[in-house]
């Protein structure tokens, strides 16, 4: 079947962990990374995938983890194989721009990724991708094409320009009949506009009125601040999609041929640079935030080219700090790595944060970080010393920092006092619509996500953390999701939500962050009694077991959990019953075991207020 057949990998030769060799504490003072020690990084990405690889013909096609994540059946493997081609070819490409003669694993990198190209044109070759049919809608196969075209545009003189010009004509048919069919109305436009451009920019006839409605379309989805709405979240996508194939696109065909849409690209570019940097924490850790999580360290792949925009002002050496913070997040972890491969989670395999549009190559989408290896070494990028920016120059540890997001309503908050960055979002998808079942999901409807405390999976037994979870008419647990966002005003990001199964429940939200924690006044207007819990941020049980205490003060109780690195509280004001410290097990992306708090009601409907630090 389809989650059996996979080449075996060569056991002993990969190390599990990634580690920084000879690390350069003068520039980069905090990581040791230097441009070198990224090309290292990104080597060790390709030993693991390459350790499947043992002759040309050895697709990039790993093991499958038990799970929602795709094959699902036969028919889906010539997919998979071209995900692990085109994802794991961002990370080869970079390298391969620079050394055309690269091996990993005794495998020359420039002959394995042709020979893999040329299959997809080859009836007889089990990758063989046919052309489209033009009944058909869009597929995976268009967003592959698209990424295929970037690593072309990176590398033409090892991918494209050894191909005879039977084989180049073949491969262009066959990707401009993706191209140039339909696709998403999201960020998926894009795919189409780099294999347009790609072909066009080579000689060949494209449909460019169509290229060009794609283009107005995207830029038609920018909002503010750097982020794009990407039909209808914000996410991550605004970032390793929207801004990186901006300004990549701009740089490959924009400026040449449409000089107009790649300015507004750029300036679209230059607000990402002045607010996105402030998500990531003070030690340069993202946030579990949003769908396709186990893209990871994609996450930070449109800070670098922020020191090609050389009329800014940007601390290139707090872009790198960020950069290299992220990429060490997950190197380093020893949970990262599953059979030399990248586990789909967060950290180790996660399956709650699994979508079933992912397969396990789908991961090397990260590879898209590694792209910054296209800027040169004497770049400011490379260059600055590492700093932390605002974290040790602006902010004071005793204040607390928000920057709302004009018109996505975003907001970003910084606290100081312990490194962290938190942010709150869009959710408003109803689970009985989401087929996928991830708009609807933790991914998205969280009270809040912050850097230190990565979000718990709810329970069927009504666990729950950083949100409200209440009994339906099912008698089911389920979780606020229906989100409305009403202002920001004077420090306070007010929000209503209503139940989804039932209309009168309903609840008006208020959120004032302080330098140590969230003071939130939420009013009850429901309409009827319910059973209701809200739960705080989890901690996972780490070397020591979780220590529970309780301190008062006044008339108010604080009830503590700490993990030996972190202590959270909990502190009903009003409108509260009592506090709960619960265990949950297999929910948690960082340990089996974690604790969090269950806020239980007085009656309804009152209002609730609570402080969690």
């Amino acid at each position: 079947m389809a989650g059996n057949f996979h080449a075996q990998s060569a056991k002993n030769t990969v190390p599990e962990i990634f580690r920084v060799k000879n690390p350069d504490y003068k520039r980069s003072p905090y990581t040791g990374m230097t441009r070198e020690h990224w090309k290292e990084a990104a080597k060790y990405m390709l030993q693991g995938a390459f350790s499947y690889v043992h002759t040309l013909d050895d697709p990039m096609v790993f093991p499958k983890q038990p799970g929602k994540s795709y094959p699902r059946d036969p028919k889906q493997i010539p997919t998979e194989k071209l995900e692990g081609l085109s994802r794991t070819l961002f990370i080869a490409s970079a390298l391969l721009r620079e050394n055309p003669d690269l091996e990993i694993n005794g495998i020359k990198l420039s002959d394995y990724y042709r020979h893999q190209i040329l299959n997809l044109i080859d009836p007889a070759s089990p990758s063989y991708i046919p052309v489209k049919d033009p009944k058909s809608g869009p597929s995976q196969i268009l967003v592959e094409f698209g990424a295929l075209s970037i690593s072309l545009f990176v590398a033409p003189d090892v991918l494209w320009k050894p191909l005879t010009q039977k084989q180049k004509d073949q491969l262009a048919a066959t990707m401009l009949s993706y191209g140039e069919g339909p696709t998403i109305a999201s960020n998926w436009r894009f795919f189409n506009i780099f294999i347009l451009s790609f072909f066009r920019e080579n000689g060949y006839k494209v449909n460019e009125a169509l290229m060009k409605e794609y283009l107005t379309k995207s830029l038609e989805q920018y909002r503010a601040d750097g982020w794009y709405n990407d039909s209808p979240a914000y996410d991550y996508y605004s970032m390793w999609a929207f801004q990186l194939y901006g300004i990549l696109w701009s740089d490959f065909y924009g400026k040449k041929h449409e000089p107009e849409i790649a300015a507004q690209l750029i300036r679209n570019f230059k607000e990402m640079g002045e607010n996105y940097p402030y998500a990531f924490s003070e030690d340069g850790k993202m946030n579990m935030w949003g769908r396709s999580i186990s893209y990871r360290f994609a996450s930070i792949s449109p800070l670098p080219f922020l020191g090609i925009l050389k009329d800014t002002e940007t601390n290139c050496g707090w872009m790198r700090r960020i950069s290299s913070g992220t990429l060490l997040q997950f190197l380093e972890n020893p949970d990262f790595m599953e059979d030399h491969v990248p586990a789909l989670g967060f950290y180790g395999h996660f399956e709650p944060a699994v979508q079933i549009y992912s397969c396990r190559g789908s991961v090397y989408w990260m590879g898209k970080a590694f792209l910054a290896l296209l800027i040169p070494e004497d770049n400011p990028f490379w260059t600055a010393t590492e700093n932390t920016g605002p974290w040790k120059t602006e902010f004071k540890k005793d204040r607390v920092y928000n920057r709302f997001q004009k018109i996505s309503n975003l907001m970003i908050t910084d606290y100081p006092a312990i490194g962290a960055a938190e942010m709150r979002s869009w959710c408003h998808e109803k689970a009985a619509d989401d087929w996928q079942q991830f708009r609807s999901s933790e991914n998205y409807n969280r009270l809040a996500y912050n850097t230190a405390f990565p979000w718990q999976a709810d329970g069927k037994n009504g666990e729950v953390a950083m949100n409200y979870i209440l009994k339906n008419q099912k008698n089911e647990w389920e979780p606020f999701r229906l989100y409305t966002f009403k202002k920001y005003e004077n420090g306070i990001y007010y929000r209503d939500v209503v139940l989804e199964t039932d209309a009168d429940i309903t609840m008006q939200l208020a959120d004032i962050t302080l330098p140590d924690g969230i003071l939130r006044i939420d009013k009850n207007n429901s309409k009827k009694t319910v059973d209701m819990r809200l739960g705080h941020y989890a901690l996972p049980e780490l070397k020591q077991k979780i220590k529970i205490s309780t301190r008062k003060t006044g008339k108010f109780t604080a009830t503590i959990i700490d993990n030996g690195i972190y202590q959270l509280a909990m502190i009903p004001l009003s409108g509260w019953e009592k506090v709960e410290a619960v265990a949950a097990e297999d929910l948690h992306p960082v340990s089996k075991k974690a604790w969090y708090w269950m806020l239980r009601p007085v009656i309804v409907p009152e209002k609730k207020t609570s402080i969690q630090r």
